[in-house]
């Protein structure tokens, strides 16, 4: 799949430029620029005649995952108590909006927002342009329309997650009318459609991919979804105005059911383990881990690679210069056991050259010491802020793109997710304790079970599966969702006070609402 996923699409004679498939409005303005020509596909009598063009024609649409992992990945960990962008000196002040996401002082203006919903709705546009060829083409390829389907249901939860109430751009509405643009549907409209689709997609999907294919949807990754749908269902079906902001949001009991059953397709398959060492999801060489379950394959050429290192390191770890950014909070750090392989992944004390492996010195050429404190968010040194380095330096780097994979989902949270839904349906049992301690094992030597007997209550086992997903997921994109789910990420944390409730949901962007008066803005806002 690397060769898949690092091509550009290779735009066949005769390319329909799928334009009218957004309001002009939603079609790659401002700052996003994704490399390729939007909706650039090939044409229904050209269609279908070479895997090859096959592969052309999916590439537009699978491109947006590394997209995402900019707008969509900021907006889920800046907001989090897991990541922080201080302002250092003249950089990362951005028009104050690093830290407005973190101090959820955001407003609909707020560039990132418009950034996700473009590159969302790109994905969808992309999606519903090619099941459009394909059924004039007259193709009856199953396969190939519940990956599409699928591919488009993935961008739909991506909105569902940060918005709530998006327009659904469907198969009935593959041309939209620019004098009337699409209409918002609600929250509970658009989850429906979600797990509709990926119901009805995932058993025409095939149970994997081999060779270069490897990396397209399987059977696997919708299930993933839906695990994670299920399990969030008392969230993605409300308005924020009904979500409890200052309590726990479990599943239903069908729900949970829902949940474990989808989670368990993934983990009874046989495709996936765990890997023994938790740093090899994560490595340069991480390609084609046997945990991931849908990944974000990139490779250390220019525009294909991931950037998380870059965000992280000082200027003088690395080549190219990194960008200084990117902290976690003290309290992060302070949950980990110190005996924890995972904890590795947070950088603190003398910091060094990764490509020499000698210790730096910060600009000021003072020693560049890593600090848990942040003293003042507003001005803060080059060293203050503890690193999160989960995804390790690429020396052989292109500019600053790596070539580590990103896993949108792993066999580990399959098993944290039945876990919570167990307990969610039952209350503690020894199910739920060995399916965290299945996860924990690999990260502690010698090996640091915990014991059924210390969690009598359903909430004493929901505030510890928290942490363990917080130890197993930090900086994978998961940390805002939990919080939500568990009533907690409207409370007060380090440099953030805000406690409004219809913060759960972003603002619908204020280019959008500007675009299409039939678009409805959240509560609160």
């Amino acid at each position: 799949m690397k060769d898949f996923m690092s091509r550009r699409p290779r735009l066949l004679t005769g390319i329909l430029v799928l334009t009218l498939l957004l309001p002009s409005s939603l079609v790659l303005h401002g700052c996003t620029d994704l490399g390729e020509d939007t909706f650039g596909i090939v044409t229904p009598d050209q269609f279908y005649e070479t895997d090859e063009q096959i592969i052309s024609a999916l590439a537009p649409v699978y491109s947006l995952f590394r997209a995402l992992l900019w707008n969509y990945h900021n907006l889920s960990q800046v907001s989090s108590d897991e990541t922080l962008v201080p302002t250092r000196g003249s950089d990362w002040f951005d028009g104050g909006r690093w830290l407005s996401i973190h101090r959820h002082t955001w407003d609909p203006g707020l560039s990132d927002l418009n950034g996700a919903w473009i590159e969302s709705y790109t994905g969808i546009a992309r999606a519903n342009g090619l099941l459009q060829i394909l059924e004039e083409a007259g193709n009856t390829d199953a396969a190939l329309n519940a990956e599409i389907r699928s591919l488009r249901a993935f961008y739909y939860f991506l909105l569902l997650d940060l918005f709530g109430n998006v327009p659904i751009v469907g198969d009935d509405e593959f041309v939209i009318d620019a004098d009337n643009p699409p209409p918002t549907q609600s929250r509970a409209e658009v989850y429906a459609f979600v797990v509709s689709e990926l119901s009805s997609a995932v058993g025409d999907l095939p149970a994997q991919w081999s060779g270069s294919n490897r990396g397209r949807i399987t059977k696997g990754a919708a299930n993933a979804m839906l695990a994670t749908l299920y399990l969030n269902g008392n969230v993605f079906t409300k308005t924020s105005s009904d979500i409890n902001a200052s309590g726990p949001n479990p599943c239903s009991q069908a729900d949970c059911q829902n949940a474990i059953n989808a989670a368990d397709a993934v983990i009874n398959s046989g495709l996936y383990s765990l890997l023994t060492d938790f740093h090899g999801n994560f490595a340069v060489e991480n390609a084609n881990s046997s945990e991931f379950v849908m990944e974000v394959q990139h490779l250390n050429q220019p525009g294909l690679g991931m950037t998380f290192p870059m965000r992280a390191l000082h200027y003088n770890q690395g080549t190219p210069s990194p960008w200084n950014g990117f902290s976690t909070l003290a309290h992060v750090y302070n949950a980990f056991d110190d005996a924890d392989a995972r904890k590795d992944i947070f950088l603190i004390g003398r910091a060094v050259n990764y490509e020499t492996g000698e210790e730096v010195n910060d600009r000021q050429d003072n020693p560049l010491i890593f600090t848990p404190e942040i003293n003042n968010v507003e001005d803060a040194t080059e060293g203050e802020g503890i690193r999160i380095l989960k995804f390790p330096f690429d020396v052989d780097n292109a500019g600053g793109d790596m070539s580590n994979d990103y896993a949108w989902w792993r066999l580990s949270e399959m098993y944290l997710i039945k876990a919570e839904a167990l307990n969610e349906m039952n209350g503690p049992s020894q199910e739920v304790v060995d399916l965290i301690n299945l996860v924990r094992a690999r990260a502690f030597d010698p090996d640091k079970p915990i014991a059924l007997s210390d969690f009598s209550t359903k909430e004493a086992m929901r505030d510890r599966i928290m942490n363990e997903r917080l130890f197993e997921l930090t900086y994978e994109a998961r940390r805002r969702q939990d919080l939500i789910r568990a009533g907690e990420f409207t409370s007060p944390w380090d440099f953030k006070e805000r406690l409004e409730g219809h913060l759960v949901l972003f603002p619908i962007p204020q280019t959008q609402l500007d675009a299409n008066p039939n678009l409805t803005q959240n509560p609160g806002y």
